[in-house]
């Protein structure tokens, strides 16, 4: 337990520990604006590590929840840049989940004049919550033309200098859990016939412009990205090139030097198991850090980051999602291996708890 409160570096980043805070959907952003309540959830935070915040969305069309924020008006960059604050006030660093909804949506969330847009009009399985009227079919999308694809990418850009802008260290590109950038990735969602469809190389098209588009715009030392292989969230369901796809995926992400890829596994709640072979790959393709969530207990975090699994150097922590995460740890220091149970989340009436495994294992920096 000692490593995982000793300082490591995350690129150009000195982090005062390898606690990780992951992303968690909160939607508390009254119209779409970061608050007071939400500088005071992540102050509350704010001795991890490294903060990735809930999912932002960098345009008016990406607003598929009710009550989620975005960082395209100037309104959201203030209201970002006090939650910054705060969390620099702490000690910790802030990286800026950008999450576009795409097809997983409805309407009835949006703002006026934006659109339900994605990949192939093909609606995703399931309802939607809208606070106008309760629960609703996901919307069929638009299918993107040439001209809101580049849009997109555009406002990708503007989001991530707007983070920064707002005191953000990075930004994390959402392309998992079903999201547009995944949308664009999975065959079931993308049946294009352009140049944006098809193969890995045409379906990964669009995520590796907005990658290459944020890099040049804010530096590859300020980017990761968010994957989920074997997902099945927000109607994602398995395919047999699975692995291989997203093989090659690291290995385009990995020649494009980002900071990080951040690796969802959702099988400790129910979801498919991602196979040990698609981690090991990952491991071998990219270079940089791997930041591995979902289900991950103390023994986990040790087992995966021994066994000649990892390149020399490298190691592995783990972190619970929920207030004051290193006094928390830091206070169980004597019970290395004890399953953290609860997943912790702060509400203006006190604290709440909800069950579930709330971990983050980091592999390197």
């Amino acid at each position: 337990m000692p490593l995982l409160f000793s300082k490591a570096t995350l690129g150009p980043l000195t982090l005062q520990n390898r606690l990780v805070m992951s992303p968690m959907t909160r939607n508390r952003a009254i119209g779409n604006i970061p608050n007071e309540l939400m500088a005071e959830y992540y102050a509350q935070r704010a001795t991890a590590g490294l903060i990735i915040t809930e999912g932002t969305s960098p345009s008016p069309n990406g607003l598929g929840y009710p009550r989620i924020p975005g960082i395209f008006s100037a309104a959201q960059v203030a209201g970002w840049q006090r939650v910054t604050d705060a969390v620099h006030a702490q000690g910790a660093k802030m990286f800026m989940q950008l999450m576009h909804t795409g097809r997983i949506g409805h309407a009835l969330n949006l703002p006026a004049g934006a659109r339900v847009l994605a990949p192939s009009a093909v609606a995703a399985a399931g309802e939607m919550y809208t606070d106008a009227e309760g629960m609703k079919p996901n919307a069929v999308p638009q299918e993107m033309t040439g001209a809101d694809i580049k849009a997109a990418i555009g406002e990708f850009v503007q989001a991530a200098q707007n983070a920064v802008a707002a005191g953000c260290d990075g930004v994390e590109l959402h392309a998992a859990n079903g999201y547009l950038l995944e949308q664009f990735i999975r065959p079931n969602s993308n049946r294009r016939t352009d140049r944006y469809g098809g193969s890995i190389e045409n379906r990964a098209r669009f995520v590796l412009e907005v990658a290459e588009a944020v890099i040049v715009a804010i530096g590859k030392d300020k980017v990761g990205i968010r994957l989920s292989p074997f997902g099945v969230f927000n109607d994602m369901p398995l395919y047999d090139a699975m692995e291989a796809d997203y093989t090659w995926l690291a290995h385009q992400l990995d020649m494009r030097g980002l900071a990080y890829i951040h690796l969802v596994d959702h099988s400790a709640m129910g979801a498919p198991p991602v196979p040990e072979s698609i981690k090991a790959a990952f491991r071998s393709a990219f270079k940089g850090a791997l930041i591995l969530s979902g289900g991950y207990d103390c023994r986990a975090r040790r087992e995966r980051s021994g066994g000649g699994q990892m390149r020399p150097g490298r190691r592995g922590a783990a972190v619970p999602r929920q207030p004051g995460p290193g006094r928390k740890v830091e206070s169980r220091r004597g019970v290395e291996c004890a399953r953290l149970q609860h997943v912790l989340y702060a509400r203006a009436a006190g604290i709440y708890r909800l069950p579930g495994v709330g971990l983050v294992w980091f592999r390197s920096w």
